[in-house]
């Protein structure tokens, strides 16, 4: 927020999708994904609807009941419509996996640090900051 690079938003934010489906070009597509970051020079004013572009970045967390292809399916699909990374955080595994358009999966463990230079120069957030504590 400090440098006004773009705004985050948690999974009550919906995107409207462009059509994947060629013979239905009146439906609605509508996602949300669990987190998600949108450059600054590509926000406008906000409306109250539903924003109608894809998420730069966007994150998918695994709960207990999630299967792992669907959440992959998902990431793959905002990669293919325009976001530039798709990161999947898996508790269950303590990994984070970051997936970008026709680029193999990174997966990240704990002892790596997570950075995206090329939306969020200067962050990095360390992967075992992203579980919760353990207490003694």
């Amino acid at each position: 927020m400090p440098r006004k690079l773009g705004r985050v938003t948690g999974s009550g934010t919906r995107f409207i999708l462009p059509n994947i489906e060629e013979d239905d070009s009146e439906k609605r597509n509508v996602r949300s994904p669990d987190v998600s970051f949108v450059r600054a020079d590509r926000l406008k004013k906000t409306k109250r609807d539903f924003v109608e572009l894809v998420p730069d970045l966007m994150v998918e967390i695994k709960s207990k009941s999630d299967r792992i292809k669907p959440l992959e399916e998902k990431i793959e699909l905002f990669l293919r419509l325009g976001s530039v990374v798709g990161i999947l955080i898996d508790p269950d595994k303590l990994t984070a996996t970051v997936y970008r358009l026709d680029q193999a999966p990174v997966v990240l463990e704990n002892g790596d640090t997570l950075t995206l230079p090329d939306l969020l120069p200067g962050w990095e957030m360390a992967i075992s900051e992203l579980w919760s504590p353990e207490f003694e």
